[in-house]
């Protein structure tokens, strides 16, 4: 099947899609996206996904000259375009067509991309995953940028020991994963972090479903805590939520998905697959 995307202007067959070769996002990695998927056909916090990839583009001073409601009609149109039953939606937005490879000279390229919704293994979610750390931040924590070398560096690394996700450190602190956010379980609060970590929109869902359940603590989480944690997890649009039984070397608790967390998981199924229509 062929896909369309939405670039500039235009909706066009995926193979026919490109960008001048002097598009600061190619040459400089200037640019900013966000994620998201459906559920019942109907893209997912559509609205919130659009305001975080305006408040990154925001923080990395790329102007855009776009409304709310214009980004999520295209992305929305570009989405009915593929007649798919459930879909990932992928936004970007580069620098735009640079003369001297490094100043902006035009608009900013707008690229909306969609593509079927792959499902990891229920395996993962009944059995937990292993997760590793590596000592490193995300480069501006609160923009969701183009620039993943430090993330695409750390999966490298998490594949070598059949590890699905790499948390970052930072100062004895655990972040955030490369494109995840963690929680933890300690005594029946359920803690995460607040400050250098890119808010995700699931994080935030989990938190608004949480807080009938649990008591909630935002502040940091120190590596060396995790040993005494009785339950972890991490959040993301394509992971949803999914627990984890081992850090590096260091087995959470009995080494098995706790009910807390399974809890979670019931509530944000029953929340996206019943309720968004």
């Amino acid at each position: 099947m062929t896909y369309i995307y939405y670039i500039n202007g235009k909706y066009v067959a995926a193979d026919e899609a490109c960008l001048p070769l002097n598009d600061l996002g190619i040459v400089r990695g200037y640019g900013i996206f966000d994620f998201l998927r459906t559920y019942n056909g109907v893209p997912f916090k559509l609205r919130e996904h659009v305001q975080r990839l305006q408040k990154s583009a925001e923080l990395i001073g790329l102007n855009l000259p776009w409304s709310t409601l214009e980004i999520k009609a295209i992305a929305q149109e570009t989405f009915n375009c593929n007649h798919l039953p459930e879909a990932n939606i992928r936004i970007i937005a580069t620098g735009g067509i640079s003369t001297d490879f490094i100043t902006p000279s035009g608009e900013p390229s707008l690229i909306v991309i969609v593509t079927p919704v792959t499902e990891y293994p229920e395996a993962y979610y009944k059995q937990g995953v292993k997760v590793i750390t590596v000592q490193t931040q995300r480069f501006i924590p609160g923009a969701k940028s183009l620039n993943y070398i430090s993330a695409i560096m750390a999966l490298q690394q998490a594949k070598q020991v059949n590890a699905i996700e790499a948390l970052y450190i930072n100062q004895h602190h655990v972040l955030e994963g490369t494109t995840t956010n963690i929680f933890v379980f300690r005594d029946n609060k359920l803690i995460t972090p607040k400050e250098n970590i890119l808010h995700g929109i699931t994080r935030e869902v989990v938190l608004e479903l949480a807080k009938n359940e649990f008591e909630i603590v935002e502040q940091p989480i120190y590596y060396s805590e995790l040993n005494s944690c009785d339950e972890v997890f991490i959040t993301a649009t394509n992971k949803e939520i999914m627990p984890v039984t081992q850090i590096d070397d260091l087995q959470i608790s009995n080494g098995k998905p706790g009910k807390n967390t399974q809890c979670l998981i019931h509530l944000f199924r029953n929340y996206t697959r019943l309720t968004n229509t």
